[in-house]
């Protein structure tokens, strides 16, 4: 049981912690670096592909688990985010459109991404309370995506290196914290800017980081029941986390910072993952 702990402290300071962060640096200065974020995130991305590609994968592969299987896992966790994702954007494309001919048909903004500007919108219009209380639920929800998966693979990693938080899970749940931390930047600017008074902003924004809890205890649980549930775990996690990486994170970062510079901290990032990984 006192694994477990351990397990709910270090990923509540990732995710609750990480994402607090960034809420309190958004209330700080109201606005972000595009050029810091931006290599960030790139720096971030290289090393969870690093992990995943090398570390996770290969651990599910170690299971001696059939390789289709594994790769239906990882198939059915980039699904199960794309698929959420998609029905969130559809969902609120009619009030804050971004899908359309003029519009890549995909988030090119972090706060369209996890859909604090549709918030945001209402709180500008001065909505009823019930628009915006359905507005504040998805937002919740499409940060929900982001941090379940991102808390799968800590447990996973987590249940892989046999209850000790070290390795790749110590790994992963810092640089979670450290990839939440624009994400918190970007609930918390739009919250302040419209009328939601500082403290309440930051503890929204703190407490949107809580389902990377629920996703590391699910992961954890799912990779304790033996050798297949294991891989089954770890291949769910990477997949889910693959499609946040290249999908979400890596274009999020080029388009933030139209430089060859992402592409550096990408591979940088990459390399930090390996040495991780072998030390």
């Amino acid at each position: 049981m006192e694994h477990i702990w351990l397990l709910i402290k270090a990923t509540a300071l990732a995710g609750i912690g990480g994402t607090g962060l960034g809420g309190i640096i958004g209330a700080l200065f109201k606005r972000d670096s595009k050029r810091t974020v931006s290599l960030l995130l790139s720096f971030a991305g290289g090393v969870m592909t690093s992990i995943v590609c090398f570390d996770l994968i290969e651990s599910a592969i170690g299971t001696n688990t059939s390789i289709y299987i594994i790769s239906l896992g990882i198939c059915f966790g980039v699904a199960m985010v794309y698929l959420l994702n998609l029905y969130i954007d559809r969902v609120t494309n009619h009030e804050v459109r971004h899908i359309g001919k003029n519009h890549p048909a995909t988030a090119d903004d972090l706060d369209e991404i996890i859909h604090s500007n549709h918030l945001s919108v209402h709180m500008r219009k001065r909505d009823t309370k019930l628009s915006l209380f359905i507005a504040g639920l998805i937002m919740a929800s499409a940060i929900a995506l982001h941090n379940l998966p991102e808390g799968m693979t800590i447990g996973a990693s987590f249940a892989n290196s046999k209850g000790l938080m070290e390795g790749s899970a110590l790994v992963l749940a810092v640089l979670i914290g450290l990839h939440n931390i624009p994400e918190g930047m970007a609930i918390s600017v739009p919250l302040i800017n419209g009328g939601v008074k500082r403290r309440k902003a930051i503890l929204i924004t703190a407490l949107s980081g809580a389902p990377t809890i629920i996703g590391a205890l699910i992961g954890y649980f799912i990779g304790d029941i033996g050798a297949l549930g294991l891989a089954l775990s770890l291949s769910f996690a990477s997949g889910a986390m693959l499609y946040v990486t290249f999908g979400e994170i890596l274009p999020q970062s080029i388009l933030m910072y139209r430089s060859k510079l992402p592409a550096f901290f990408v591979i940088i990032g990459m390399l930090v993952g390996l040495i991780v990984i072998n030390n």
